[in-house]
């Protein structure tokens, strides 16, 4: 694709998914590879040589200077034959899971227009969903990538920690960051992902047992369970055999509260000397979610930590090597764009597990 082709595209996107603020060089791709004739786009916390990181925060984008390699991801990307076309909009510092960024404006959802996107990785999805590139990266630590794919209708996963990491970005909470794509087709997602995770080496065998999560599921919407019970029912047809479990035993709230100490704690140390020395001007909701990460403790992040590693081992006992586990991607439908303050709170709370 040549340099007018890649900025056509840029030109076309009325959504508001690109990183008009945050443009990045024509980088030459391989000519030939797995990826050739594909287009995608990066969430802007991702490394290009060069150009400096957004991360969805105009006092960050003025306050760091240009990265000296691209991350991994992308060097991978290019080098496999896709065509970058774009950075991508995100939530501020990624603190959020609804998409709408009070800096910088919130990436229209082309499926639903009247509703939220979805975040942290907003614009990847609605590049997307929007048909302006084939697939998109983000990164994912509660449902980032996953989120926005579901309310924008597209396919979108978040690979483990083990398989590959969200390096060459800002930390957020180094616990459970990961690196995330999203594609319209399962055929590009699939292709994306043998790039990203071709050095793996294969799997002994396929699951044969499907877990339906019926702890999760009960925090499910009414407007939501109808077409998740759909989904499962397809899914199930491919498994051997179906059993309904409650996998975190009635302890799903206590577990969210566990994720939420980590995540606030690591965030807080990664980002903390950044805002008091910057005072960064941050939207309602991140405002307040990094006040709160400043009051989280030493000993209670250890605390927190020690338990994560025993939910992690119940967890792994309960899966073993033949099961996949299905619980909601979202609890609920996109909310609307005009939804505010407590109705925006119940969401969040849900879609973290915390009943």
């Amino acid at each position: 694709m040549s340099a007018r082709g890649r900025e056509a595209i840029i030109a076309a996107d009325r959504w508001g998914a690109f990183c008009g603020y945050n443009p990045i060089p024509h980088l030459p791709t391989a000519p030939h590879g797995p990826l050739a004739g594909l287009t995608w786009a990066s969430k802007d916390v991702f490394a290009i040589r060069g150009t400096r990181t957004g991360f969805g925060s105009p006092e960050w984008l003025a306050t760091h200077g240009p990265e000296p390699a691209n991350a991994p991801n992308v060097d991978k990307f290019l080098g496999a034959g896709a065509r970058l076309i774009a950075k991508t909009q995100l939530d501020e510092m990624v603190y959020s899971l609804l998409g709408v960024n009070q800096r910088y404006g919130t990436p229209l959802n082309p499926r639903a227009p009247d509703r939220v996107p979805g975040g942290s990785s907003s614009g990847s999805a609605v590049a997307v969903a929007a048909g302006l590139v084939d697939f998109a990266t983000g990164t994912d630590c509660a449902g980032s990538v996953r989120i926005p794919a579901s309310f924008c209708g597209i396919y979108g996963i978040r690979a483990s920690k083990s398989a590959v990491e969200a390096e060459g970005s800002p930390p957020f909470a180094q616990s459970f960051d990961a690196l995330g794509w999203c594609a319209r087709s399962a055929e590009v997602l699939e292709r994306a992902g043998d790039v990203l995770l071709g050095h793996l080496p294969a799997p002994r065998a396929l699951p044969t047992r499907l877990l339906i999560a019926d702890d999760a599921l009960q925090l499910a919407s009414p407007a939501a369970r109808a077409p998740l019970a759909q989904a499962i029912e397809r899914v199930a047809a491919h498994f051997e055999g179906v059993s309904h479990v409650s996998f975190a035993d009635g302890r799903l709230a206590e577990w969210a509260e566990v994720f939420r100490v980590i995540q606030a704690y690591e965030i807080w140390a990664n980002h903390g000397e950044w805002i008091r020395a910057v005072n960064p001007a941050f939207g309602a909701g991140i405002r307040e979610r990094f006040v709160l990460a400043s009051t989280v403790d030493a000993d209670a992040a250890a605390a927190a930590r020690k338990r994560h590693v025993e939910i992690k081992a119940a967890l792994h006992d309960l899966l073993g090597e033949s099961s996949v586990m299905v619980v909601p991607t979202s609890p609920d439908v996109a909310p609307r764009l005009e939804a505010q303050g407590a109705e925006l709170d119940d969401f969040r709370r849900r879609a973290l597990g915390d009943a």
